[in-house]
């Protein structure tokens, strides 16, 4: 079982940057591709980044490529998601996500079996 708190989260201006942090608890952490989604006001939850077991390998939204960095400190158990550029379109919930150890990275949401609780990310204009 693996349990994931997001943190970070807040309100900044258009421009501005934040960094989001998803703490995991469990012993098979090092070896789980993990992700970051967001959910807008009315809209379906949609993928944002995604870092395998090793942080060798990464995929982002195009919406956020060159913009957002994921990354993951695997002795501390942590994941993060640097974000800049930040823009009024960026604002949502963040959420972070596991897969069961072994797995690769992926976009794909129900792929994901543990999530965190969310984080809310506004940025204003």
């Amino acid at each position: 079982q693996v349990q994931l708190v997001e943190s970070g989260g807040g309100l900044v201006q258009a421009g501005g940057s934040l960094r989001l942090s998803c703490a995991a608890s469990g012993r098979t952490f090092s070896m789980s591709a993990m992700g970051w989604f967001r959910q807008a006001p009315g809209k379906e939850r949609e993928f944002v980044a995604a870092i395998n077991w090793s942080g060798a390998s990464t995929n982002y939204a195009d919406s956020v490529k060159g913009r957002f960095t994921i990354s993951r400190d695997n002795a501390k158990n942590l994941v993060y998601l640097q974000m800049s550029s930040l823009k009024p379109a960026d604002t949502a919930v963040y959420y972070c996500a596991a897969r069961p150890p072994g797995l690769r990275l992926t976009q794909t949401e129900h792929e994901y079996t543990y999530w965190g609780q969310g984080t809310q990310v506004t940025v204003s204009s």
